[in-house]
C-alpha cells in the first residue's frame, strides 16, 4: 500500500493539521519523470492494478490496468517520435474527457515533451494565438466536428503545426490515432540519465493557458515536478483512497483535470472513474455517482447547486467518503443544504492553474461553511497588505506564496513561456502575488473575499473580461462596454456585459440575442454575456477607467 507515495513522501500519517503543516514534506528527484515513475513503477510493482474506469453516455465502458496505460503510452510514444515529436515540442491536445487523454500525456511524459491541454471550445482565433505563442508542433484532437474545423481554420496562420491527430474516429487529412499506434512496439526505453533526450525535474511538462484582467491569455509553465505538488490536492484534500474510485468532474482541458483526474490520483494509487458526458444532467451525474459506488467526488460549486435542483435523497451516495470543491467560492447554504441530504458535508480547496491546492478543508479540520480551510504546508502562505507586510487576523489581505527564495514548493507554475521579463516581475522575488484577497480568523481559517482585479470565476471557469469585451467592440452596434460578474441563484456567478450603444441602434432582445451569438463565434462560447444591460454612458474615474466595481456593487456584489 501507498509503494509510490512513500517514495516521495517521508512520512504520510499525521496526527493533527499542525503536525501535517509542519512536518509533510515532498522528495523530488532530479530525474523525476511521471511517465515513468509513476505509470510505469505501478505496472511493474503491481501489473493488474486498476488505473482508470471509462465510460460515457452512448454506453461504452472500459476497464485500464496501470500495465494498460503503460504499454499504451509506450506504443504512442514511438508512433509520435517517428512524426518527429521530442523533448522539448509543444504538443496541444483537445481531448474532452476520452479515455486517450491519459494515454497520450503520459506518453508525451516519456517523450519529454510539452503538452498543452486545451478546451474543445476554443474558435479559430484561440487555437492561432496558442500554437504561435508557444510554437505548436502537433495537434492531437478527439473527433468533433466543430474542434475539428477550428483547427483547420487555423492551420494557415499556425506555421509550425506540422502533424495533426485525430482521435476516436477518422478524418481525412488527419492521422488515425488508433491506426497510428496500432503497429508500434509496446516497450519504450527510458532515456539514460544526462542523455540529451532525458529530462529532468526542472525541465517544462506543462503549459496551461489562464486569463487575465487585461491582454490575450497567458501560457503558464509547470515543470517535471508538478505532478508531486498535487499529492497534497489528492491525497489529503480530496482524500483519494488507493484501489478505490475517484470522480472529479471536469474536461482535460482545464488544469482541474490536472488537479482531480491524473497526477495525485495516481501517484496515491487511487483509481479514476471518469463519466465522458455529452452535457451536464444532474441527475445522470447523480446516477453515476450512485451505481459505481464513487469513494471520492470533486465537482464545482455550480454543479452541486445544479444536483441540489434534484432530489439528492432519492439517490444512494453512501459509499461516498468525501465530497471536494474548489474552482469558485462555495456558498454556506449549498453545503448546509447537501450535508442534510448526504450527511456527509463539502470540503472546500481553493487554488489557481499555476499551483497546486494552495487552502483547503484537509482531514482534520472541520469544515467551515463559508470558509476556505486552512494553509496547505510546503507552500508558507500568508496573507500580505500592499506593503507586503502580513495582515491581522480580521483584515483581508493578497494571497501570497512566499519564501521562494529558500525553497520552491513543487506544483507551483515556474513562470510564463516565452515571457522572462513577466516571469521574472512574477516569481522572481520573495513571493508570488495571486491577488486573490482573503482573510484569516483566529482560529486561522481562511475566507475568500474576490479578486483585486476584475477576473471572472463563472461556473469553474476563469474569464477575463477584456477578452469578452474585445469581442463585442467588434461589432458594429457598440462603442464601448464593461464586462463584469452578476449573481445568478443557480450559477453563483454569470458574466454581464453593460454596453454603449452606437448611433442608429436601439435596444432589444433581438439585439442582445445578436450580440451574444457575435462573443460566441469571436471567442470560447462560454464566455458570452448571459446578460445584456443598455446604458447611455459607463462610470469612470477621471483618468477615464471604468469602474468596474462600482457595476458589480450596484447588481449586489460586495467588494
Amino acid at each position: 500500500m501507498d509503494h509510490i507515495l512513500k517514495k516521495y513522501c517521508p512520512r504520510i500519517e499525521f496526527d493533527s493539521y499542525e503536525d501535517f503543516y509542519a512536518n509533510f514534506k515532498i522528495n523530488v528527484p532530479n530525474d523525476f519523470n511521471f511517465g515513468y515513475d509513476v505509470v510505469d513503477e505501478w505496472a511493474s510493482a503491481e501489473p493488474e492494478k486498476p488505473a482508470l474506469l471509462w465510460c460515457n453516455d452512448e454506453g461504452e465502458e472500459r476497464l485500464f490496468t496501470f500495465t494498460d496505460i503503460s504499454r499504451l503510452s509506450n506504443k504512442t510514444a514511438n508512433a509520435f517520435s517517428k512524426l518527429g515529436i521530442g523533448k522539448g515540442d509543444v504538443v496541444m491536445c483537445i481531448m474532452r474527457r476520452r479515455w486517450e487523454y491519459w494515454v497520450i500525456a503520459s506518453a508525451l511524459c516519456k517523450l519529454g515533451a510539452i503538452v498543452i491541454p486545451a478546451s474543445l471550445q476554443l474558435t479559430t482565433h484561440d487555437i492561432v494565438y496558442r500554437a504561435n505563442a508557444c510554437q505548436v508542433k502537433m495537434m492531437v484532437c478527439v473527433c468533433d466536428e466543430y474542434v475539428n474545423t477550428q483547427v483547420e481554420g487555423a492551420l494557415p496562420d499556425s506555421p509550425s503545426i506540422q502533424n495533426k491527430v485525430i482521435a476516436a474516429g477518422e478524418r481525412e487529412g488527419w492521422l488515425s490515432f488508433d491506426q497510428l499506434i496500432a503497429d508500434e512496439p509496446d516497450t519504450y526505453k527510458r532515456p539514460s540519465a544526462g542523455a540529451l533526450d532525458a529530462t529532468t525535474s526542472k525541465d517544462i511538462m506543462l503549459i496551461y493557458f489562464t486569463s487575465g484582467t487585461t491582454g490575450n491569455p497567458k501560457p503558464v509553465m509547470h515543470n517535471f515536478a508538478h505532478p508531486l505538488g498535487h499529492i497534497l490536492t489528492a491525497k489529503y484534500w480530496q482524500q483519494v483512497r488507493e484501489n478505490c474510485l475517484h470522480m472529479s468532474v471536469t474536461d482535460s482541458g482545464w488544469a482541474k483535470f490536472g488537479w482531480g483526474k491524473i497526477y495525485g490520483q495516481w501517484i496515491a494509487g487511487a483509481t479514476i472513474f471518469c463519466y465522458d458526458m455529452d452535457k451536464f444532467v444532474p441527475t445522470k451525474l447523480l446516477q453515476k455517482m450512485q451505481d459505481y459506488k464513487l469513494t471520492t467526488f470533486c465537482a464545482p460549486p455550480t454543479m452541486y447547486r445544479f444536483m441540489l435542483q434534484e432530489d439528492v435523497a432519492a439517490y444512494d451516495l453512501s459509499s461516498i467518503q468525501n465530497f471536494a470543491t474548489a474552482g469558485e467560492p462555495l456558498n454556506a447554504e449549498v453545503t448546509i443544504k447537501w450535508e442534510k441530504l448526504t450527511g456527509k458535508k463539502i470540503r472546500e480547496g481553493f487554488g489557481q492553474t499555476e499551483g497546486p491546492v494552495l487552502v483547503a478543508t484537509y482531514p482534520w479540520i472541520e469544515p467551515k461553511p463559508g470558509s476556505m480551510g486552512k494553509p496547505s504546508p510546503l507552500l508558507n502562505i500568508k496573507l500580505l497588505d500592499d506593503d507586503g507586510f502580513e495582515v491581522e487576523d480580521g483584515e483581508e489581505g493578497a494571497i501570497c506564496i512566499t519564501g521562494l527564495k529558500e525553497a520552491y514548493p513543487p506544483g507551483l507554475f515556474v513562470g510564463y513561456y516565452g515571457m522572462p521579463e513577466a516571469t521574472e516581475e512574477t516569481v522572481g522575488g520573495e513571493y508570488y502575488n495571486l491577488h486573490d484577497m482573503a482573510w484569516r480568523d483566529s482560529q486561522g481559517y481562511v475566507s475568500f473575499v474576490g479578486r483585486n482585479d476584475d477576473v471572472i470565476k463563472c461556473s469553474g471557469y476563469r474569464i477575463s473580461p477584456f477578452e469578452v469585451e474585445s469581442a463585442l467592440v467588434k461589432h458594429d452596434a457598440v462603442i464601448e462596454c464593461a464586462v463584469t460578474a452578476a449573481p445568478d441563484p443557480i450559477r453563483g456567478l454569470v458574466v454581464k456585459a453593460t454596453v454603449v450603444l452606437a448611433s442608429g441602434y436601439e435596444p432589444s432582445p433581438e439585439l442582445t440575442k445578436e450580440l451574444q451569438t457575435f462573443v460566441k463565434k469571436e471567442t470560447a462560447p462560454y464566455k458570452y454575456p448571459r446578460i445584456v444591460e443598455y446604458v447611455d454612458e459607463l462610470p469612470k474615474t477621471i483618468g477615464g477607467k471604468i469602474k468596474r466595481k462600482e457595476i458589480r456593487m450596484e447588481d449586489g456584489i460586495s467588494e
